[in-house]
């Protein structure tokens, strides 16, 4: 399919920079072949298409046995028992419209299949990049805290020299409690998030996700065409709907017409006795013709009248869905953008902020180092690197909606 090849070109990315990362094409495939909620659709459609063998049927034969108690006597004899059979028969053409209305019900299912796929590897997608910031920043208050522990380790032997105050290094220690807080939580959200995705892939909770940890934003966006989003499968499903609904006026205009019947009686004659004569005892054979006018419904003008209605409908559900998708791609578009700006300040602000970390390091070598300075540096530090991650992250995560849209 057109828009799983994209993604999976889209993100290729992803794969080149960490080999030993559990791919999200594999994950997207699983998810693919083992999401019950896809097998659910997949069901929903065979068994909508199974009602084409439902509907290529007439109505049934119909048999009578009659048997007269008082038997009346004709000139031939009397008559002892009657059979019958009869065979109604639709207008011309009335089966073939049933098809195809059925036939076209099951298309517009089979777009609640490709939604669903689409939906699914957009969420898998989304879970991925969310565990993929949440690992890096557990990675970012690691290195932190182990920063802070040098600084630790600095004022410590200023305070033994008399230029530091017990207090930095109580204030440093504090820091290091409060990202080692941060990061406990960051992991038990990892827990969260991956226990969502492996529901997502229909396995086990526990099971390991391994995501990149590398991943950069590249240097051009990937071109978004809006033309195709006249094309996404929500917006096709109301057009099957719509075409459903003329087949189902065709099929209701057959309907409405005469339906033909033929059948047969055969009434059995017992012969005259002590009579001889051509036709003494012949039994009777009556073919039957038969026609069902609905000469009085009003069914089948209100039936019309309910179709031309519901087409109404499905066309203002329809442009209601496309002013919807329009805004999300707006908004996916432009937030994209913003990830980019963002990501690119919080770049440049680190850069200057290890520079100040320098700075405070040569201090330190001539004996001038403020822990103040030192805390607030860091902080900010760790601010901007935090930021980085989660413009990535965003950058990811609205191509991927852009990508659900108009592939």
């Amino acid at each position: 399919m057109k828009h799983i090849k994209t993604i999976f070109f889209l993100f290729s990315i992803l794969f080149a920079l960490n080999g030993n990362a559990q791919q999200l094409e594999t994950l997207i495939n699983e998810a693919l072949i083992n999401n019950p909620e896809i097998q659910k659709f997949e069901l929903q459609y065979k068994r909508v298409s199974e009602k084409v063998n439902e509907v290529n049927t007439i109505p049934n034969t119909e048999f009578g046995v009659g048997y007269f108690i008082s038997e009346p006597e004709t000139r031939t004899g009397a008559q002892r028992f009657k059979v019958s059979a009869k065979q109604m028969l639709p207008w011309f053409g009335t089966i073939t419209s049933r098809e195809n209305y059925v036939s076209a019900l099951a298309d517009a299912k089979y777009e609640d299949i490709v939604i669903a796929k689409r939906k699914l590897m957009a969420s898998v997608s989304q879970s991925y990049y969310k565990l993929y910031a949440n690992i890096t920043k557990q990675d970012i208050l690691s290195e932190n805290i182990k920063l802070l522990e040098t600084y630790e380790t600095m004022a410590l032997t200023s305070v033994e020299v008399g230029k530091a105050s017990a207090v930095d290094v109580l204030r440093l220690q504090m820091r290091q409690n409060e990202l080692q807080q941060l990061k406990d939580v960051l992991q038990q959200q990892f827990l969260a998030e991956q226990t969502m995705l492996n529901n997502l892939l229909n396995r086990e909770n526990d099971i390991e996700v391994n995501v990149v940890k590398d991943l950069l934003i590249p240097k051009e966006d990937f071109e978004t065409t809006t033309e195709n989003l006249a094309l996404h499968p929500e917006l096709l499903k109301y057009d099957k709907l719509f075409t459903s609904i003329e087949q189902s006026e065709l099929l209701n205009q057959k309907e409405s017409s005469p339906m033909i019947g033929f059948g047969l009686d055969y009434i059995n004659v017992a012969e005259r006795p002590n009579m001889n004569f051509s036709d003494n005892g012949k039994d009777i054979i009556m073919p039957m013709v038969s026609v069902s006018i609905p000469i009085f419904n009003k069914k089948y003008k209100s039936i019309s009248k309910q179709n031309e209605l519901e087409q109404q409908e499905i066309l203002s559900q329809k442009q209601e869905r496309l002013n919807t998708l329009e805004t999300l791609l707006d908004k996916a578009v432009n937030e994209r953008i913003s990830a980019r700006i963002s990501h690119n300040t919080a770049t440049k602000n680190i850069k200057q902020a290890k520079d100040a970390e320098q700075i405070l390091i040569k201090s330190y070598e001539t004996g001038t180092i403020d822990f103040n300075d030192v805390l607030d540096i860091q902080e900010l530090q760790l601010k901007f690197q935090m930021s980085q991650i989660e413009s990535i992250k965003n950058y990811y995560v609205q191509s991927t909606i852009i990508n659900y849209l108009t592939n």
